[in-house]
């Protein structure tokens, strides 16, 4: 029986990159997006490269109301979601430079709340049929703390902190769980965040492309990995990010937003 992937942010980026590989392996897709004639580029385009059945969903997970859309529209098409792909996120809004809490507690629900929620939805099935991959999708910037508005790095460390803890839950169950941390991207994140003058200030060495992440992260989670530090460079920094010697000189190679 063929497998199914939901995959969150898949308009752009890392979420496109997801939709392909997963394809590419035979799985049928269910896009999840905000952007709804984008979205429905990308599900066509995959759909006659790849021959599998791709459907979309336009949402928007900055909506407390979302994550139960999703659930309902799933049940309503018989789908079980054998692979869960929590790649749906933001830049956000500087903590103390951004004085409305309107767009604060949005970006909370976009980036911890809906993910929760979508893992408190898919994975228990996922249990009770044995089989299942949950991918949240984290960053470098969750593994080490940066003057860089105090959402985006901790919201990233709350995912890696519930994916280890579903890995721990999940263990002889069937179900994998993975945080994926990649470093520097190649994707519309910065462009979209108003990042390229960051962006093109940093050497080439520091980023890699979409393609070599998502892959990194699908062997993790196949092989039960909790936490995947994608690339080389940002696998040697990381212990040493974890070390409160050297943090400082960490700290000045990763600038803040």
């Amino acid at each position: 029986m063929k497998k199914t992937a939901l995959i969150t942010g898949a308009s752009a980026g890392l979420g496109v990159e997801f939709a392909r590989q997963l394809a590419a392996q035979g799985l049928d897709l269910l896009l999840v997006a905000r952007r709804k004639e984008k979205l429905e580029e990308v599900s066509k385009s995959i759909s006659e490269e790849f021959g599998v059945d791709v459907r979309n969903v336009s949402a928007d997970l900055s909506d407390p109301a979302a994550p139960r859309t999703l659930l309902t529209h799933v049940e309503a098409e018989g789908l079980a979601i054998d692979y869960l792909i929590n790649n749906a996120g933001s830049a956000g809004p500087s903590l103390f430079e951004e004085e409305d809490w309107a767009p604060q507690a949005r970006f909370l629900e976009l980036m911890m709340t809906s993910v929760t929620q979508l893992c408190h939805h898919f994975v228990p099935p996922m249990r009770e049929r044995g089989f299942g991959r949950v991918v949240n999708v984290s960053s470098f910037a969750g593994r080490l703390a940066r003057p860089a508005g105090a959402h985006y790095g901790p919201s990233k460390a709350y995912l890696v902190a519930l994916t280890e803890e579903l890995a721990l839950i999940l263990r002889g169950s069937g179900v994998h769980a993975s945080a994926l941390c990649p470093g520097f991207t190649h994707t519309e994140f910065h462009e979209t965040a108003g990042m390229m003058a960051m962006k093109n200030a940093l050497p080439g060495f520091m980023w890699y492309d979409a393609a070599t992440v998502v892959r990194d992260g699908l062997r993790a989670v196949e092989r039960g990995k909790p936490i995947m530090v994608s690339g080389r460079l940002y696998r040697w920094l990381d212990p040493v990010a974890q070390s409160k010697l050297f943090r400082p000189f960490i700290k000045s190679m990763i600038p803040g937003r």
